[in-house]
């Protein structure tokens, strides 16, 4: 799935993954990973191209992942981390997955 294939490549990068499909009522984070003192929330868009993929980030969802995000602390803490980030990896058939970190920022 793509999800996996996205969970592989943050694995290879040094990532360490908490949580998949975490589930609050806010919306429902891909996949929560750490690396050092770095804690990314990860969107995962597969698509039929890549351009597509990252096309389907729109800005409701964005919020949904932000509130998310925000509930997942409540409940976790941000106890040991030091920055904290938003990511999106873009999953294609025959491609790939491309990793964009702080795909969020403007």
């Amino acid at each position: 799935s793509a999800e996996s294939r996205a969970a592989a490549l943050l694995i290879a990068k040094g990532f360490r993954i908490l949580a998949r499909r975490w589930k609050s009522p806010a919306g429902e984070i891909d996949i929560i990973a750490r690396r050092r003192q770095l804690l990314v929330f990860v969107e995962v868009k597969a698509r039929a191209n890549l351009d597509e993929a990252a096309e389907s980030v729109v800005p409701r969802q964005r919020a949904r992942i932000a509130a998310a995000a925000e509930a997942w602390l409540a409940v976790h803490g941000a106890g040991g981390f030091r920055d904290m980030r938003f990511d999106a990896i873009l999953v294609a058939p025959g491609k790939l997955p491309r990793h964009i970190a702080g795909a969020f920022e403007t």
